[in-house]
């Protein structure tokens, strides 16, 4: 059931939402980067798939990270210890306004009509940070990764990277129906505010 209503609500919203994804990708083009990042990620039973977004950094960023990183030790430690920077380097003026709305994750719609993800799941990981959810792996890889989750609903970013990782054990011992529900009013709120990150 949990499947079929992926699939439907899904196409539907790529249906309603072409003609935004359609100028998001214009935006997002305008550089001569490529619109869509594809990025591996663990999903169900340990699969690798490759987990859609808009691109929201600049093109060649990345390879200049860890230069950045060696001459800020202090956001390497940050970084280490949440994977996630207050303010990124990497990030375009366009790819502020997405993360900040979460539409650089509509892609993600598609991910969902593959089989790969969720419209509601743990947040999907890289297999580096999957070894840190040590006792909790096997919580995540029993189930798809989701576009949104209990984590992105409940302080997102202002959350340690270990209470993310309960959240998201939490979520898979206690989904059920009506939860998912919630999770996605929650999730649609939190976007219409312009509350991501």
């Amino acid at each position: 059931m949990k499947r079929v209503i992926d699939c439907a609500l899904a196409a539907t919203a790529l249906i309603i939402l072409s003609p935004i994804l359609a100028i998001i990708a214009l935006m997002v083009g305008m550089d001569g980067g490529p619109v869509i990042f594809a990025h591996p990620r663990v999903g169900r039973n340990g699969k690798l798939f490759r987990c859609y977004k808009f691109r929201t950094m600049f093109v060649g960023a990345s390879e200049c990270f860890k230069e950045y990183l060696a001459l800020h030790p202090n956001l390497a430690i940050i970084w280490s210890r949440d994977w996630k920077l207050e303010f990124d380097p990497r990030i375009t003026d366009i790819g502020r306004v997405l993360r900040k709305t979460s539409l650089d994750e509509l892609p993600q719609l598609f991910n969902v009509l593959c089989g790969d993800m969720s419209l509601v799941g743990p947040r999907p990981v890289t297999e580096t940070e999957l070894v840190l959810y040590g006792d909790h792996a096997d919580d995540y890889l029993s189930v798809r990764p989701g576009v949104t989750g209990l984590w992105q609903v409940s302080g997102r970013n202002r959350l340690s990277y270990e209470y993310r990782v309960a959240l998201d054990s939490q979520y898979v011992k206690t989904q059920s129906f009506w939860r998912d529900i919630i999770i996605l009013c929650k999730t649609a709120r939190i976007v219409f505010k312009g509350d991501g990150q």
